[in-house]
């Protein structure tokens, strides 16, 4: 009989009663509300009740540049969160909810791998509690409110050649990238372009994360901005009565959801922004509840450090005010042996079989993307170490040539086989990290406030990058100067590029420099709290590869789940 499956091992877990567990950190019974018998909500209330316990060690998770085939970083996140509780202390996991849009297409699910999961992994990858549909009902919501004001006369004077709000839903679709609405009879509405982007994308969903609480939440929806009218004045969600309805979709979604791993360790599951097209980290709600709830708060931030971390240190933390105690940067044999430029890594396909030949030599030829990314960590004043995950397919001399990398670096390493061994093959892992996050943090933003978008856009190219300057679009040029207009120069920028290179070109393996950030277009996420940059041929709606996860999910005659991954 072959290996388990990561769904055979899910399914074989005991689960242990979710308000036990809740109990251990802190909470109380009439703070929790269940959604069947593997998920609780939190109530924010829990975050008033905890305020005067201790506040945990924060860490968090990124990553080399991945591979097509992904490095790990989930696994890790729930390793080491089970490997600080071998060691002695109490943790909490705070990681994002999954998109069907990866489930159904290449990636697959996010509740980790082997014996390093969140379970119950169908539930998790499935729906969870439906935050996510909230969140794309509250979005198309405001673009039915839009469409139909311009349909009963447009008294705001809305200019529909400058309207910037799109919709949303929770599946990669390239044929709803662009398109016209409002075909028909008269009745029908009002002919215009626009197009979907996929909910992960959605302001709405970055301003769920963002989001410090109830009313928060709704002054920020009424902030959104979908456009402009023929005098250039913003107009926005409140102008269109559309952020109170908004509010009452997501009413239910602003509360942390709760799982465990497969060891019992907790897990605060919510929002989930993309990591490449988005803010790329879970919400602050769930963090801050978190993060009174033991001697360690372990949360993941997608992509590589230039993607996920940097939003992680530029917008989460400068709107939570938190401080992080420590990164841990996730690299694999995999991963730095692509950056040496010799192999082809396909998605849906098997390493090539050159590639598992012993070469630490290759390993490392790729090597400057994980000094580079090490770097991009401590540019924020935050001690990295770097998490070595094992894949059965590497070499002793290999994994010691990312420890030689990291040594020459001046950063602490640890070898991870929590995949096959559980929270017990992250126990040198938590080691690291426990002494990093014990040392003084200097963390701090990489620009303020005050500085002008540009030199914020330019400071992010230029140091997290690599790149040497910046190539705006006419089209950006203009939005630019609209935003500062608006009065919106003083909000961070979230840049949207390829997750697949630091550079914004994904041909551009290692740690390229030299190169130029071509910005294209340019919007005003006024709710959200940022403002977003669309460079190179990123796209916000993904489209499905030609073998997708979605043509081998199915169900048995028992009704059980199969294909799912």
């Amino acid at each position: 009989m072959g290996a388990l499956s990561d769904l055979d091992i899910a399914r074989a877990a005991e689960l242990e009663p979710l308000t036990r567990i809740a109990e251990r950190m802190g909470i109380r019974s009439d703070l929790l509300e269940p959604y069947g018998e593997s998920v609780l909500k939190v109530r924010l209330s829990a975050r008033d009740e905890l305020a005067e316990r201790p506040r945990a060690r924060y860490v968090v998770v990124t990553a080399v540049t991945p591979t097509p085939l992904g490095e790990g970083k989930t696994t890790v996140t729930v390793g080491l969160g089970d490997a600080l509780n071998h060691i002695g202390k109490r943790a909490t996991i705070s990681v994002r909810e999954p998109s069907m849009g990866p489930v159904f297409g290449i990636k697959g699910g996010a509740s980790g791998g082997g014996y390093s999961q969140v379970v119950p992994m169908e539930t998790l990858n499935l729906h969870l509690t439906g935050d996510l549909h909230a969140v794309t009902s509250a979005h198309n919501l405001l673009s039915a409110m839009l469409d139909n004001h311009l349909y009963q006369g447009n008294a705001l004077d809305v200019d529909q050649h400058a309207i910037s709000w799109r919709r949303t839903m929770d599946v990669n679709d390239r044929a709803l990238r662009n398109i016209i609405v409002g075909l028909g009879s008269r009745t029908d509405g009002v002919p215009r372009q626009t197009g979907f982007d996929i909910t992960a994308a959605s302001e709405v969903m970055a301003l769920l994360a963002l989001t410090t609480g109830t009313r928060d939440m709704r002054e920020r929806l009424g902030r959104i901005i979908v456009g402009s009218d023929r005098s250039g004045k913003p107009v926005t969600a409140e102008q269109l009565d559309a952020a109170g309805s908004m509010s009452v979709l997501l009413r239910d979604a602003i509360k942390p959801n709760l799982l465990q791993t497969l060891e019992h360790t907790p897990v605060l599951v919510h929002a989930g922004p993309f990591g490449n097209i988005a803010t790329g980290n879970s919400s602050i709600v769930a963090d801050q509840i978190g993060l009174r709830t033991g001697d360690f708060l372990v949360t993941e931030a997608g992509f590589g450090a230039d993607m996920g971390a940097e939003r992680f240190f530029n917008i989460k933390c400068r709107t939570s005010g938190e401080s992080p105690d420590a990164a841990v940067v996730v690299a694999t044999v995999r991963a730095l042996k692509t950056h040496s430029g010799k192999y082809t890594v396909t998605a849906g396909k098997p390493l090539p079989d050159e590639m598992l030949a012993e070469s630490p030599e290759d390993v490392h030829a790729g090597a400057a993307n994980l000094r580079k990314q090490i770097e991009n960590c401590r540019l924020h004043g935050v001690t990295p170490v770097v998490a070595i995950n094992a894949f059965p397919t590497d070499h002793a001399s290999e994994l010691e040539a990312i420890r030689q990398v990291a040594d020459e670096a001046g950063v602490r390493s640890a070898v991870c086989t929590n995949v096959v061994d559980g929270g017990q093959g992250a126990a040198e892992l938590a080691r690291a990290v426990d002494e990093a996050s014990a040392e003084s943090t200097n963390y701090a933003p990489l620009y303020p406030d005050a500085a002008p978008l540009r030199e914020k856009v330019e400071t992010i190219a230029g140091k997290v990058y690599g790149a040497s300057g910046v190539d705006y679009s006419q089209q950006a040029e203009r939005q630019l100067d609209s935003c500062e207009r608006n009065g919106l120069g003083n909000l961070p920028v979230c840049i949207a590029k390829t997750h697949r290179s630091i550079s914004a070109d994904a041909s551009l393996l290692g740690a390229p420099t030299g190169w130029r950030l071509p910005v294209r277009e340019v919007r005003a996420s006024a709710g959200a709290g940022f403002v977003y940059l669309l460079c190179g041929p990123i796209q916000t709606m993904p489209g499905l590869s030609r073998n997708p996860a979605a043509a081998v999910i199915d169900m048995d005659e028992n009704g059980e789940i199969t294909g799912l991954s």
